[in-house]
């Protein structure tokens, strides 16, 4: 190899270091936009929004009404489903416009997400930032989203549908939208953490540990699950005190009541979870003492057990107005606890290699 070969080495490896950093600053940007319209999304179910609109319009319908013939026609639609008709009977113009902006504002912020991902992607594509091993993960995204908007219309639909008797939206429909943001969520994350600069470790933990960390992931996607169907069905009010569930440890309308059913194995599945959390920091600690995932598993903690505060919570206001609020923080912390737990997770293996 020539002197002037080997000196142009350093400089490819640091260009492509610093390609990489943009990339993993627009995937955690994605991510930080996912967990925004997780938080209007969740605004929006629990202030039963989600059918204001009632047509997906994906160009068209990111422009509102501007004047008020316009507002009388989206308010002559809502009209004719069920929500209004047996919910809100009532409801004035001005009304509808409280909520009609909850489910545009999640609406238009998903269509900006799209732009988000297109405009740098294609950026970085044709500048050849973009490592030819990254492509597969990143049209894998790109699918994601595309579901994602299908889904998304899919559960309005069940709403909105001629001859339709729900008031809401179907709550397997609605789980199903939020499990697919949840694994656009984690894979943004884990593309991104697997581009982090290579950094001297002494070694990785083993499969078993790896293993530990792929089940405490399972377990949260499958708790977010069933909170989507505690929302869903309003379960999150069918057992109102803690640590019983109206006065009793084990409900007497378990397995009669979905909503009864579905809020207690949710608080089973949250128990569940944050003893697998304390046990993996207490065998890292042990295990690995001083290491960096050690370290991410006392934040885990942390974050574990600000969610079950917010949980707990939520349960003791019951209906009240402060229950919407603390609802919406348990969803959003638990969003951030995946996030913890996936970062955590691929924090165990090496980066990336760098290739052209």
């Amino acid at each position: 190899m020539t002197i002037a070969a080997t000196a142009s080495i350093p400089t490819v490896t640091r260009n492509r270091d610093r390609d990489r950093r943009l990339v993993r600053i627009w995937l955690y940007a994605l991510a930080t936009m996912v967990l925004l319209i997780v938080f209007v999304g969740g605004a929006t179910r629990l202030t039963d929004s989600g059918l204001s609109i009632t047509e997906w319009q994906p160009i068209h319908g990111a422009i509102p009404p501007l004047n008020d013939a316009e507002w009388q026609e989206e308010f002559l639609k809502y009209q004719e489903i069920p929500q209004f008709q047996v919910l809100h009977p009532d409801m004035t113009l001005s009304e509808f416009k409280g909520i009609f902006w909850w489910e545009w504002s999640h609406r238009l912020l998903a269509r900006f997400v799209g732009v988000v991902f297109a405009v740098p992607f294609l950026f970085f594509l044709f500048t050849g930032r973009l490592e030819k091993r990254l492509w597969p993960q990143l049209v894998t995204i790109f699918a994601l989203g595309g579901l994602q908007g299908l889904a998304g219309w899919l559960m309005v639909y069940s709403g909105v549908e001629e001859g339709t008797t729900l008031v809401s939206v179907d709550e397997y429909r609605l789980a199903i939208h939020l499990i697919l943001a949840s694994l656009i969520f984690s894979y943004l994350l884990w593309v991104a953490r697997g581009l982090r600069p290579a950094r001297p470790v002494a070694n990785y933990p083993d499969g078993a540990v790896k293993t530990f960390g792929n089940v405490l992931i399972a377990l949260l996607f499958f708790q977010l699950f069933l909170g989507a169907l505690v929302a869903g069905l309003d379960a999150w009010a069918a057992g109102s005190g803690w640590p019983t569930m109206n006065g009793e440890l084990i409900p007497t309308l378990l397995f009669e009541r979905a909503e009864v059913t579905v809020h207690f194995f949710h608080r089973l599945v949250a128990y569940l979870i944050a003893i697998l959390v304390v046990v993996q920091a207490i065998w890292l600690a042990r295990r690995l003492p001083g290491s960096r995932v050690a370290f991410s598993s006392y934040r885990l903690v942390l974050l574990v057990v600000l969610q079950m505060a917010l949980g707990i919570a939520t349960v003791i206001a019951s209906v009240s107005e402060l229950s919407v609020g603390l609802a919406l923080g348990h969803q959003v912390v638990a969003f951030v606890l995946l996030g913890g737990l996936v970062i955590h997770r691929r924090g165990m293996n090496p980066p990336i290699p760098i290739t052209g």
